[in-house]
């Protein structure tokens, strides 16, 4: 949990480096998470240490050696408990000359398999603190910030990841996390699923994921076969920029998960031949970057659409990932719903006549505010082959629980926000926070849900509906809008109105003159 002195101690970081000369906030983030990371391997050596001590044997794995570097430095000096003692100009080159190039090369080997996915990430880290001041600062403000327990070095995380407010190259932006929240509550991870976001960015679905099996499976890691799939098979994700690899690593790692499958690949380009139906749930806000060439596309997935549209190629490519049985909650933009290309509607037919199309979730058109005015929509399908679709759950989201402008303040209390609210909403209040309703009429959507009317928030289509529009998925195309009878005074009542007020001015201004 995040006390308002943690949050501050964080703001204070951040300041820290602002002011110190780097403002790009992935660059900020960036060189936390490596000061992070170093800390934790001092952790890791201190555990390893004091269990030697206790069984009184030599220490069976080693993260720092023993002995000197090659520039006679002792590898002691790179825990991060002996060098935040250091004076500033030592330190920085310590740090920037023998601990940063022992990250990219020896670690690795050094490790071994264990730890193996976040040394790989750290292989091209690079240090650019500018100034020893700076770096000691840093160290020192940094080693106040508690990180001892898993709840709050996760959310100490979230909340540095909360400040990369500038969209990224690619229009990749940060989905929020009650969207996040809501589409991993709509899809239900279970323990022996197989979780991929093929576009993870900082892994939010990922950790979401976690947290959710970890919540409502309270023994999971009790067992040895759950706990080691939960540790190294469940969690894969996927991105083709190294810093959010690294970013999104270090989420997992501090949020307990100790070795996730997060690497590099271009999910669009390269050949999907070791990962199709691999994956039981795909959760994912891919990037929507426009059109790519054709030379620079997967081949697998244009023989399930041919288009050069990046959204329509996420879809097929999710198709690809997923077993059959397989479920996926994404996000995609509305022009995926109303599409009217040969490809939009081929997919579109796909989803509802050859797998099973559960829901479309329409979203706000703020929701990704201030990184994009976009709207968007949440599909949820199940992957058949054999269709399945009887009828497609659609639901009008209206309101976050979050002002829909730039600024993006939040419209109820923090115990009152999300998809799963600590306090019950007043019906007011969930007219402010839709979220707790759609989970609630997503369990009813095979029984009450099927009664209500299309003018309501939320209804069902039938499929032949749906087909008979094109495959038209728009949540406006079936929605009945009841227009309101209004009755309007005669205009004759009006005009005599309007005379008698012009007679009225008439007489004030002839006493007005009389007065002069």
């Amino acid at each position: 949990m995040l006390t308002g002195e943690i949050r501050s101690q964080i703001d204070r970081i951040w300041d820290a480096f602002w002011s110190g000369g780097i403002a790009n906030p992935l660059e900020v983030i960036e060189q936390i998470t490596y000061l992070m990371f170093i800390r934790r391997l001092d952790d890791l050596h201190t555990l390893e240490e004091n269990k030697a001590n206790r069984l009184k044997q030599p220490m069976a794995r080693r993260v720092f050696p023993e002995g000197e570097d090659a520039k006679g430095r002792s590898y002691e000096d790179y825990r991060w408990s002996r060098f935040k003692h250091v004076a500033p100009a030592d330190m920085y080159v310590l740090v920037g000359e023998h601990l940063f190039p022992y990250l990219r090369t020896d670690l690795v080997r050094q490790l071994g398999n264990d730890d193996s996915t976040y040394a790989q990430h750290m292989k091209d880290a690079r240090f650019t603190i500018p100034t020893p001041a700076l770096l000691a600062k840093v160290v020192d403000l940094l080693d106040h910030v508690p990180m001892e327990a898993r709840d709050t070095k996760g959310d100490v995380y979230e909340y540095m990841l909360a400040k990369i407010a500038a969209a990224g190259q690619n229009g990749q932006f940060r989905t929020p996390r009650h969207i996040i929240r809501l589409m991993v509550e709509v899809t239900a991870p279970q323990p022996t699923d197989v979780i991929c976001d093929p576009a993870c960015g900082t892994a939010g679905f990922l950790v979401a994921a976690g947290e959710h099996l970890r919540e409502r499976f309270p023994r999971l890691l009790h067992d040895a076969s759950q706990r080691k799939h939960f540790h190294h098979c469940m969690f894969h994700g996927f991105d083709f920029d190294n810093t959010m690899l690294r970013i999104g690593s270090m989420n997992m790692l501090l949020h307990g998960v100790e070795s996730p499958d997060i690497r590099y690949r271009d999910s669009l380009a390269q050949d999907h031949a070791g990962e199709e139906e691999k994956y039981t749930l795909v959760l994912a806000n891919p990037p929507f970057a426009g059109s790519l060439d054709y030379e620079n596309t997967a081949k697998d997935l244009l023989q399930i659409v041919k288009t050069k549209k990046t959204e329509l190629l996420f879809l097929a490519l999710f198709l690809r990932l997923l077993k059959p049985g397989g479920r996926a909650a994404v996000i995609v933009p509305d022009g995926v719903l109303f599409g009217s290309s040969k490809a939009h509607k081929e997919l579109r037919r796909i989803l509802v006549e050859d797998q099973k199309l559960d829901a479309v979730i329409k979203l706000p058109g703020g929701v990704f505010k201030p990184y994009a005015g976009v709207s968007t929509a949440i599909l949820v399908f199940t992957k058949t082959n054999s269709g399945g679709t009887d009828f497609v759950w659609f639901y009008d989201v209206e309101a976050d629980g979050w002002s829909l402008d730039d600024k993006r303040q939040p419209l109820l209390s923090e115990d009152k926000l999300g998809p799963v609210p600590k306090t019950a909403l007043t019906e007011d209040e969930q007219a402010k926070n839709n979220l707790p309703d759609i989970l609630a009429r997503w369990a009813q959507r095979d029984g009450n849900e099927q009664e209500r009317p299309r003018t309501a928030q939320s209804f069902c289509v039938p499929k032949a509906d749906i087909a008979a529009q094109g495959y038209d998925l728009s949540l406006n195309r079936y929605k009945e809008v009841v227009h309101k009878a209004i009755e309007h005074r005669p205009p004759k009542e009006i005009l005599a109105e309007l005379a008698k007020l012009e007679q009225e001015i008439q007489q004030g201004m002839k006493e007005l003159e009389g007065m002069l």
